[in-house]
C-alpha cells in the first residue's frame, strides 16, 4: 500500500518470479533500486516524524501528548501498512492490502492534517506522502491532492510565523518541494514500468525459448523416426524378405528330398540373418554399414550382387547381376558410401522380389566432381507416379516406401533421383551425387 512496492521476491516454493539468465540480472539491478527507494522513503517518513514529534514535545503546550498520540497513532497506521505489503509480496499471507490501499492512504492524510493543525513542525511530513499520492491515486488526482497539502504547508508556515504577510521562503520552500517530489515520483513510475516491461519480455523471450527447445526436440525425434524407418526398409525388411523367400524354398526343397539344396538355402539364411544382425547393431549406434567396414565400395557392390544372385537362384529365380566402374575409383566420403549402397540394396531386392528380371546391371561412374550409380534390370517394369502415390496414401508394398526414403538420403546430400521404368520396359534407377571440389579422400 506504500509508494515504493515491495521488489519481487521468491515464492513459497523458493522460486523467483522471473527464472530466465536474462532477466535476472536486469530484475537484480531494478529490484536493487527500488529497494534502496523504498528503503529511503520509509526512513525519511521516520525521521521526520520523529522530529517533529521532538520539537513538538520541547516547545511545550497543554495539548502536547494529544499530539503525540495522534503521531503514535499515524505511525502504527503507517508501519501497518507497510508491513502488510512487505508480507503480502514475500507470500506469507493471502491477504492482498491493495484493496484496502485508497483507505489506508486516507487515514495517514488525515492524521497528518491533523497533526499539521497542531503544529507547523509535521509540515515537512507532507514530501513523503507526496510520493504515496503519486503511486496510489491516478495522477490527475494525486497532483491535485499534492497542490492541496502544499497549500496546507504554506498556510501552516504562515501561522506559525505570526507574520501578515507570508514569507517567501514559506512559499518557495514547499513549491519546490512539491515539484520536486512530482518530478522525482514521476521518475520513479517509468523506472517501475520499464523494469516491469523488461521483466515481462524476459519472461516471453524464456517461453520462446522453452517453445523452440521442445518443438526441436520434436523435430530431432521426427528426424530419427525418418531415418531408423529408412536403415529398417532398406536393411532388415529386405534381409526379413531375403530370409522368408529362402525359408520358402528350402522347404519346397525339403518336400522334393533335395536335402543338399536345402542346406545350402538354410545356409543362406543364416548369413543373411547374421548380415542383418551386424546392420541393425550399426545403425542403431548411428555407424555405416559393416559392409563397407575394411571395405571400398566397388567391392561391396560386386559382394551385394553376389549375394543377389545366390539368394536369387535359392528362390527359383534365373537373375544374374554384375557391377560395371566407369573412371578411376575415388576414395567416397563415408555418407556418400552409405547413400549409395544402401540405394543398390533397395533397388536390387526390389528387382529379385518383383521385377521377374533375368538381368540386373548396376554401374558405379566417378566423374569428378560428381559420382552416378545406376541400376538396370530388364524385369516387368512398373508405373512410378503410381508407386509414388501408393507410398504417400500408406499403401502398396513397399516399393514405393522404398523410392520416397532413397529420395529423402539423396536430397540430404544434395543429390539427384532419377527412375525410369515403365510396365514391361524394365527399370533404371539413377542417382547423381555431387562431391565438393573433386573430393579424393
Amino acid at each position: 500500500m506504500t509508494a515504493m512496492p515491495e521488489p519481487e521476491t521468491p515464492d513459497r516454493a523458493g522460486r523467483p518470479p522471473s527464472r530466465g539468465p536474462l532477466n535476472a540480472l536486469e530484475n537484480a539491478s531494478s529490484a536493487a533500486i527500488l529497494r534502496v527507494l523504498r528503503v529511503t522513503l520509509h526512513t525519511g517518513f521516520a525521521v521526520l516524524l520523529g522530529v517533529a514529534l521532538a520539537r513538538m514535545l520541547m516547545a511545550g503546550g497543554s495539548l502536547r501528548w494529544l499530539w503525540a498520540a495522534v503521531a503514535v497513532v499515524l505511525a502504527g497506521v503507517y508501519l501497518a501498512g507497510t508491513v502488510l505489503e512487505k508480507r503480502h509480496a514475500e507470500g506469507r499471507t493471502s491477504m492482498d492490502p491493495r484493496r484496502y490501499a485508497l483507505l489506508w492512504l486516507g487515514i495517514v492524510t488525515a492524521l497528518w492534517s491533523v497533526l499539521l493543525a497542531g503544529s507547523a513542525d509535521f509540515a515537512w511530513l507532507a514530501f513523503p506522502l507526496f510520493f504515496l499520492h503519486l503511486h496510489l491515486l491516478p495522477r490527475g488526482g494525486a497532483l491535485m491532492a499534492i497542490a492541496l497539502m502544499t497549500v496546507a504547508v504554506v498556510a501552516s508556515q504562515w501561522a506559525a510565523s505570526g507574520a501578515q504577510v507570508p514569507h517567501a521562503a514559506a512559499v518557495v520552500g514547499p513549491l519546490l518541494g512539491a515539484i520536486f517530489s512530482v518530478i522525482t515520483g514521476l521518475a520513479y513510475a517509468a523506472l517501475y514500468r520499464e523494469a516491469r516491461n523488461q521483466r515481462l519480455a524476459a519472461d516471453e523471450l524464456r517461453r520462446t525459448r522453452e517453445e523452440l527447445a521442445r518443438s526441436q526436440h520434436q523435430a530431432g525425434m521426427l528426424a530419427e523416426r525418418e531415418r531408423l524407418a529408412r536403415e529398417i526398409h532398406d536393411t532388415l525388411a529386405q534381409g526379413l524378405s531375403s530370409i522368408v523367400l529362402l525359408g520358402r524354398a528350402a522347404e519346397q526343397s525339403l518336400a522334393g528330398g533335395e536335402t543338399a539344396t536345402a542346406a545350402a538355402q538354410l545356409g543362406l539364411v543364416q548369413q543373411t540373418a547374421a548380415e542383418n544382425l551386424a546392420e541393425a547393431r550399426n545403425f542403431v549406434r548411428g555407424l555405416s554399414s559393416p559392409q563397407l567396414e575394411g571395405s571400398t565400395l566397388v567391392d561391396a557392390l560386386r559382394r551385394l550382387c553376389a549375394s543377389t544372385e545366390t539368394g536369387a537362384a535359392a528362390a527359383g529365380l534365373p537373375l544374374r547381376c554384375r557391377v560395371e566402374v566407369d573412371g578411376d575409383p575415388l576414395d567416397l566420403p563415408q555418407p556418400v558410401r552409405v547413400t549409395l549402397l544402401r540405394a543398390a540394396q533397395a533397388s536390387l531386392a526390389n528387382v529379385r522380389e518383383h521385377a521377374g528380371a533375368r538381368t540386373a546391371v548396376v554401374t558405379l561412374a566417378f566423374l569428378g566432381a560428381e559420382v552416378t550409380l545406376d541400376i538396370y534390370d530388364d524385369g516387368a517394369g512398373f508405373d512410378p507416379d503410381a508407386a509414388a502415390a501408393a507410398a504417400h496414401h500408406g499403401g502398396g508394398d513397399g516399393g514405393g516406401f522404398g523410392l520416397r526414403s532413397l529420395r529423402e538420403r539423396v536430397d540430404a546430400l544434395d543429390g539427384s533421383l532419377d527412375v525410369e521404368s515403365a510396365p514391361g520396359e524394365g527399370t533404371v534407377v539413377a542417382i547423381r551425387l555431387p562431391l565438393e571440389g573433386g573430393f579424393r579422400g
